[in-house]
């Protein structure tokens, strides 16, 4: 059975006129309803510019996306009633509560998720009456994914959501974007890190250099290369120095 398509990106484009760089060239993918979808590149291959376009964050210089039958270049408005962001770094104000917070930002749509609901989900309880500067990096982080559920959206964007957490908490956020898969999201994520990737994502796309230069499942890409006869200089072991530290500490979240 053919997968519903909810994401076309076609031909996309992204230059500055400012020096001519052209950080996105000429990319075309589709993103299929309930899927984990992973923008994988080192720093600087044109993995954030690429959401922050799909997101109606950043103008397109060439080509077009469409998102759930609306055309991001002509609709923004429409767009941000059906998608959730996560920025990279998200700003938030310090003395606001994280209550006050997620009711903010509920504010700004037409149609909400209940916010209690939200602090349950994302194990915020807690802490939903501290001030968002006495929050741990795993907890603003956790706020900022929160943050992008208000308004209970269809597709959701995550831009590398655990960068900077320790082992427990890096764990906790895959459970979490899991989740979302579980109750029917779509979720476009954009990472370096690729057990990351091979562990959560359905497919990937890897660029480099503004260019997706392959596109399938993680299992398929890997087969891909095995059947080229590639082979590891060390044989991984059955468990790394991760395992070891988890094993020992707990999965426990430290907050």
């Amino acid at each position: 059975m053919r997968k519903k398509t909810i994401i076309k990106v076609e031909n996309l484009h992204k230059r500055y006129n400012g020096n001519g760089f052209e950080a996105v060239r000429g990319i075309s993918f589709e993103v299929y309803e309930n899927e984990i979808f992973g923008l994988l590149g080192p720093n600087g291959a044109g993995k954030t510019t690429t959401v922050e376009m799909m997101e109606g964050l950043r103008g397109i210089t060439q080509g077009s996306i469409e998102i759930l039958d609306i055309d991001v270049k002509k609709s923004k408005e429409s767009l941000k009633e059906k998608i959730g962001v996560q920025l990279q770094s998200a700003a938030f104000f310090e003395q606001l509560t994280v209550i006050e917070t997620l009711d903010l930002f509920a504010s700004f749509y037409k149609k909400n998720k209940d916010i209690n609901q939200i602090i349950d989900d994302f194990d915020l309880q807690d802490k939903k009456n501290f001030w968002v500067q006495k929050l741990s990096g795993g907890q603003k982080q956790r706020l900022s994914i929160g943050v992008a559920m208000v308004n209970d959206p269809e597709i959701v964007f995550l831009d590398e959501p655990t960068t900077g957490l320790d082992p427990q908490a890096r764990h906790h956020t895959w459970e979490i974007i899991q989740k979302l898969k579980k109750e029917g999201k779509t979720v476009i994520i954009t990472t370096h890190y690729m057990e990351e990737a091979e562990v959560l994502c359905d497919r990937v796309g890897i660029m480099d250099e503004g260019k997706i230069i392959a596109l399938d499942t993680p299992e398929k890409l890997i087969e891909n290369l095995i059947s080229k006869g590639f082979k590891k200089e060390k044989v991984r072991q059955l468990a790394d120095l991760e395992d070891v530290f988890l094993n020992l500490t707990g999965k426990t979240l430290r907050d």
